[in-house]
């Protein structure tokens, strides 16, 4: 299992990055290489989890998606890596990182239902990981170069 990026990657994702709708020959024809040889890359790529391919939209321009910022404090240093596990898993979480300042994680949440779903998921959602002693939570009211995976709570809505 391929751990990091070699030379060929890094010019096959820059080239997807500009274009993820490219298809494989021209793909091909701009590496200097086969077809096959750029299928059989990106699905190594894929399957190592380096890469992901997904549509990603801008919550400026989507009705009813909004994004907020949580910082959270956690009770022992210890278990931040479990605890950052288990926030990661939760509805449409889009990342959580550990970092450094004043908080001990910090949680960006993509929300279909506005404050109150922010208020859901700082109420009921984080308490059950429990050891969370303090949380500040930062609504995004605009941002610029921003996309997000579509929350599966907004891609469920026509289902019913």
């Amino acid at each position: 299992m391929k751990e990091q990026l070699d030379q060929t990657d890094i010019k096959l994702v820059s080239l997807m990055t500009e274009d993820g709708m490219q298809s494989t020959g021209r793909l091909a024809e701009r590496m200097g290489v086969t077809a096959p040889t750029i299928r059989s890359r990106i699905k190594n790529l894929v399957h190592d989890g380096l890469v992901r391919i997904a549509a990603m939209v801008d919550p400026n321009r989507v009705s009813g998606v909004s994004v907020a910022l949580v910082g959270l404090c956690v009770q022992s240093q210890n278990k931040l890596d479990h605890a950052m596990e288990q926030i990661s898993q939760l509805n449409n979480i889009n990342w959580v990182a550990v970092v450094t300042g004043r908080y001990d994680l910090l949680v960006e949440i993509v929300l279909t239902d506005g404050i109150d779903g922010l208020y859901h998921f700082i109420n009921e959602e984080l308490s059950q990981i429990g050891g969370i002693t303090n949380t500040e939570s930062f609504v995004v009211m605009q941002s610029r170069r921003k996309w997000i995976l579509l929350p599966q709570d907004a891609r469920h809505r026509d289902k019913n």
